[in-house]
């Protein structure tokens, strides 16, 4: 996230024992408490993907969970893209949401003209072709139309409604 010049000030009132809290978990994360105040009211874009792959792979319901994280990832510029998906997703998810997510991530890096990031390239693809539509007169459409970063990692999805994938 861009660096703004701070011009105001914000106080509240704690009690002690919330004060001490506090200072407690700024001194642990090595921030002061006014960085570390500002870090839990607005995470950085890195944060916030981290925390929506996590919610993806306990999710029972995880294309929710995609939307969502599709929706931050949308606006962001090239630079705030590229440091919000530089690291290696700190969970595990299943190999098919594990490519979806890496293919997503390349397919969006190359439409903002930014980095891949480069863990995405040690993810395997899927054993087994994935095809977005159980109707197989469908299968050779996607075949000839889905993304190549989705193709590549085997799973064949039509992104021409909305352009969404």
């Amino acid at each position: 996230m861009q660096k703004t010049p701070k011009t105001r000030q914000f106080q509240i009132r704690v009690s002690p024992a919330q004060k001490r809290a506090i200072e407690q978990q700024a001194r642990k994360a090595g921030l002061n408490m006014s960085e570390w105040v500002m870090n839990k009211l607005f995470p950085s874009y890195q944060v916030i993907f981290q925390n929506l792959v996590a919610e993806l792979a306990a999710s029972d319901q995880p294309s929710y969970v995609f939307a969502e994280l599709l929706e931050v990832l949308d606006p962001l510029s090239a630079d705030e893209y590229e440091s919000a998906v530089s690291e290696l997703p700190k969970v595990q998810l299943d190999p098919y949401w594990q490519n979806y997510l890496a293919a997503t991530v390349e397919q969006a890096a190359a439409a903002k003209h930014a980095k891949v990031p480069s863990w995405t390239r040690d993810i395997a693809p899927l054993n087994k072709p994935f095809f977005g539509s159980s109707l197989k007169s469908l299968r050779l459409h996607l075949l000839m139309n889905s993304p190549a970063p989705f193709a590549q990692r085997n799973i064949f999805i039509d992104a021409s409604v909305g352009g969404r994938v």
